[in-house]
């Protein structure tokens, strides 16, 4: 073999285990572990609801009124929303109205961000077990309850993660768009991964922990939701995922949105690497090939596509003569015109190619943002 197949190979080999070979090995191993049921709660331990947000009253006076409908003892549910960059009217504002639902509203931390938002409500929260979500979701009214019981099933877990369902998961809603599909696949593979150890990160929009294992976040971290999970992880606990406690999100992701927040997480793992460099040592991290595989090597794919293309065109020009090189680039270009003059597959090329080039020029922005050192990517 020569450099420009073994070029090819490597990128080829890479792509096929970080997107089917490692997802697959890992689903078939997650079958042969015996899983954990849910305990049935003898006792119902206290919980706080913490909300970290950015946002109008009503937004937030909707999202606590959702948390205190779960299906959990009233007088065992705490809900506490620590409210970034408000005035100090606007924050009194919510305070008032949060004040007949008996929420506790403080201000975030003056560093700003998700972080200081939750730094500052945790600080607050009195229940053994937090609860976290987002403004936008909301929670199935089974949600907090089994979230508790994954928590209270296995003395290994600091941390749960349920299962946060896109508007096109609802039954009859029809055909999923690309970032549903996504995501109905990423469910699948956290829960297999939890099953074998711990889950390589969980959703913002529905997790619990144990209050006792919460450590305030830096000022500026990105991924609550990844950096609290990965911690406990170092320290020894395990983060479990429950299929079955769901957060909905009515919302419909379009590109343009879609890419603002892959730019968002995608920095937020690399900033995760070099706040938490431990991750990156197998002796540390007692689940490094799941976070290299899942998180890292997912960094390197618009790098890898890049390397087989040219690997590929350089093994094509040496092997194939000019004559018959010339006729296999017609054939291609015959075909490329078939496909796009017919509505039907020119609609799912075309959107297909929109939708990856996109999250492949996400990991571009995010890689950049990260050699700057650029953290503060909220917008």
């Amino acid at each position: 073999m020569n450099a420009w197949a073994w070029l090819a190979a490597c990128a080829f080999g890479m792509l096929l285990w970080t997107w089917f070979l490692y997802p697959l090995t890992v689903l078939f191993a997650s079958r042969l572990t015996e899983a954990r049921p849910p305990a049935l709660l003898t006792a119902t331990p206290s919980v706080s609801a913490i909300l970290a947000a950015r946002a109008d009253v009503d937004a937030i006076v909707e999202r606590v009124e959702d948390f205190l409908a779960a299906d959990y003892p009233r007088d065992r549910l705490q809900v506490v929303v620590g409210v970034d960059g408000a005035s100090a009217a606007t924050l009194a504002d919510i305070r008032s109205a949060c004040l007949r639902l008996s929420a506790v509203v403080v201000a975030a931390d003056s560093e700003g961000g998700k972080a200081a938002g939750l730094n500052a409500a945790v600080r607050e929260a009195t229940g053994e077990v937090l609860v976290f979500s987002d403004v936008q979701q909301r929670f199935a009214p089974d949600a907090i309850r089994l979230l508790v019981g994954r928590l209270a099933a296995d003395p290994r877990l600091g941390s749960v993660g349920g299962a946060l369902q896109l508007p096109g998961d609802r039954p009859g809603a029809g055909s999923r768009s690309p970032v549903e599909w996504y995501w109905f696949l990423e469910r699948l593979l956290r829960a297999a991964e939890a099953r074998l150890h711990s889950s390589v990160g969980i959703s913002g929009s529905i997790y619990a922990m144990w209050r006792r294992d919460w450590l305030p976040m830096p000022a500026h971290l990105i991924l609550d939701d990844v950096w609290l999970p990965m911690r406990l992880v170092l320290a020894g606990r395990r983060v479990g995922y429950d299929m079955t406690a769901k957060a909905w999100d009515a919302r419909s992701t379009t590109l343009a949105q879609e890419k603002i927040r892959k730019v968002r997480t995608l920095t937020g793992n690399f900033q995760l690497m070099a706040w938490l460099p431990a991750l990156l040592v197998p002796l540390r991290n007692p689940i490094w090939l799941q976070f290299i595989s899942h998180k890292v090597l997912r960094l390197l794919t618009p790098w890898m596509v890049f390397a087989l293309i040219a690997g590929v065109a350089g093994v094509t020009l040496q092997a194939v003569p000019a004559t018959q090189l010339r006729a296999l680039l017609g054939g291609i270009s015959v075909a490329a015109v078939v496909v796009l003059l017919t509505p039907r597959t020119r609609y799912i090329v075309m959107r297909a190619a929109a939708w990856g080039w996109s999250l492949q020029t996400a990991v571009v922005e995010a890689t950049v943002n990260a050699m700057r050192g650029r953290w503060n990517v909220w917008r």
